[in-house]
């Protein structure tokens, strides 16, 4: 326990900095913890450090450094042909000789988008226009949600949501993590309103809603992952950190709840 709780304020006290400063530390937090968690999916299936992997971290990288010189998503979507084209370009002319099927070019090319596509919204959303603010209700529909579905389940958790999945987690754990994460939105919205320059009143319900659908998202986001975890008969996707696990086991929730967050206060913002 004691060591569980010690890595995780270092993950934190990591993590916090780097929302707070932003710029290239949170850009390269982004950028490896991307690429560390695509080592740790791949090597779930036992690809970690074949040509197909390594044209999918190219990929992550070429789309970081796309984002951080801000071209136009056109040429992201051309990227994602690209790679695509080269994944398949190495699957037809290694047929013969190494042991790849279709699966692994799937495997491969869907780490791009699950974990390095993803995770990039993070320093996306932080570099917009009042980004700095908008940012934290990734975690707040994440984090802020997971804590609060912990102790409300722990107390009055009755009714089991997906046991084959996640054992310990419950309907009312679901719904008090939500309904804590929207709150909580609120809240921070309110303050954002008060305090933060150029912001006007529509920012609280535009938080909080963005709170209540990247808490559901998170929800999604983590029980998908622990499927993932299920069909491989693994427990954690890696032990980077300490009692945690790896960084697919820390950012699970955050994968899909950051580029919904970032789709809700781009458009109606």
């Amino acid at each position: 326990m004691k060591t569980r709780i010690i890595s995780g304020l270092v993950l934190a006290g990591i993590l916090l900095s780097a929302i707070i400063v932003g710029g290239w530390y949170l850009y390269f937090f982004c950028l490896v913890a991307s690429l560390v968690g695509m080592f740790e999916f791949y090597r779930v299936f036992e690809m970690e450090r074949t040509p197909l992997a390594w044209i999918g971290y190219a990929t992550t990288v070429t789309l970081y450094i796309f984002t951080s010189i801000g071209l136009d998503h056109k040429v992201e979507i051309f990227l994602y042909v690209i790679s695509l084209l080269v994944m398949l370009g190495y699957y037809v002319f290694s047929f013969s000789k190494a042991k790849t099927d279709v699966g692994h070019v799937m495997t491969a090319y869907f780490a791009v988008f699950y974990i390095g596509l993803m995770l990039s919204f993070v320093y996306r959303l932080r570099i917009m226009p009042g980004g700095v603010y908008a940012v934290w209700l990734i975690f707040i529909g994440a984090w802020v949600n997971d804590t609060c579905a912990y102790f409300v389940g722990y107390f009055f958790g009755k009714n089991k949501m997906a046991p084959e999945l996640s054992p310990k987690k419950t309907v009312e754990g679901a719904l008090g993590g939500i309904a804590g994460a929207t709150i909580t939105g609120l809240i921070y919205g309110i303050v954002v309103a008060a305090v933060g320059e150029g912001f006007s009143g529509g920012v609280v319900i535009l938080y909080t809603v963005a709170a209540l659908i990247g808490a559901i998202c998170g929800i999604i986001g983590d029980l998908a992952a622990s499927a993932i975890k299920r069909n491989r008969g693994i427990k954690d996707y890696g032990t980077l950190i300490p009692g945690h696990g790896g960084i697919l086991d820390r950012f699970d929730s955050v994968i899909l709840t950051a580029p919904v967050v970032y789709w809700i206060i781009s458009v109606i913002s």
